[in-house]
């Protein structure tokens, strides 16, 4: 099992930029994003159950969207109205039959 994320890069403070996760295989339960600042903890971002409902872990719910494409094996992150402080790697990560599998991490960086 493999999960890709990209769409990282580097963008200006209040710019956008959408994540995506992509699986080598479908059928997840749960899918999740998670960032980890620099000096920081990793911290949740949300998850998405297969139905598509969200339980956002942040306070950044209002800037993040996560949603995912069951056909596609992929989730996403959008992020929008970017602030300095969401710089970081961001990782993904899917979970089924009490497993969980991560993927490698994409770094946004967010600049004045």
């Amino acid at each position: 099992v493999q999960l890709q994320a990209s769409g990282g890069g580097l963008v200006q403070a209040g710019g956008s930029l959408r994540l995506s996760c992509v699986a080598s295989t479908r059928g997840w339960d749960d899918m999740a994003w998670y960032r980890q600042a620099p000096g920081k903890q990793r911290e949740t971002l949300g998850y998405i159950g297969k139905t598509g409902n969200v339980d956002y872990e942040t306070s950044e719910k209002g800037r993040f969207i996560i949603s995912r494409d069951n056909a596609k094996a992929t989730m996403y992150l959008q992020m929008n109205n970017l602030k300095l402080e969401d710089t970081g790697v961001y990782y993904c990560a899917a979970f089924a039959q009490g497993r969980g599998y991560w993927g490698q991490g994409t770094l946004v960086t967010v600049s004045s």
